[in-house]
């Protein structure tokens, strides 16, 4: 897979996507996904290689699909951007990450943007979910940004979590699904 925006190139992993992987992991732009990032360097290598396997499944309602966000003009990784399949909520999200170095540019907005587009021009859904923590703003204002609509705040406990946190949960429908009946 392949999306070219004005700034960005949003990209299949590679194997040798994994230092800037553990780089970011360093930076905990991954705790939000991963919990505790301080082993990543035992385990990224397999998530990246797990993560090309899915792809080539091309299934997001079955686990996740995760690609990588690269900066068009140095080509540098700066993050990731892909769906996962929430069991609880038998629902396809959005979920994505930006190492800290490069936040404040609205990169992730438009590695959203130009993700959700994709997403609904190639599987056949309805919506897009998204979950984000009430404490992380910057997440919840790119989530908007990108034309996400807050559903409801409340506590949630993901995977990952040691505790319930106060969250915000979004979503965005795909307007092309949406059928109007003329007489």
């Amino acid at each position: 897979m392949k999306i070219e925006t004005d700034r960005l190139i949003i990209r299949s992993l590679r194997r040798d996507d994994e230092p800037d992987f553990i780089t970011m992991a360093s930076d905990g732009s991954l705790t939000e996904i991963f919990g505790d990032c301080s082993d990543c360097s035992h385990w990224i290598g397999q998530w990246i290689a797990e993560s090309i396997q899915l792809e080539k499944e091309n299934n997001p309602a079955r686990a996740y699909l995760a690609y990588c966000v690269e900066r068009k003009k140095d080509h540098t990784v700066i993050g990731s951007v892909g769906c996962t399949y929430y069991e609880d909520m038998k629902r396809t999200g959005i979920t994505y990450f930006l190492g800290a170095d490069h936040r404040g540019h609205g990169y992730m907005t438009e590695a959203v943007k130009s993700y959700v587009q994709y997403f609904f021009q190639n599987y056949s859904a309805d919506t897009l979910f998204a979950a984000a923590r009430v404490a992380n703003k910057a997440s919840c204002r790119t989530l908007e940004r990108a034309g996400f609509h807050l559903l409801e705040t409340r506590m949630y406990q993901d995977l990952y979590d040691e505790t319930a946190e106060l969250n915000n949960f979004y979503e965005l429908r795909n307007t092309r699904s949406i059928h109007t009946i003329t007489a």
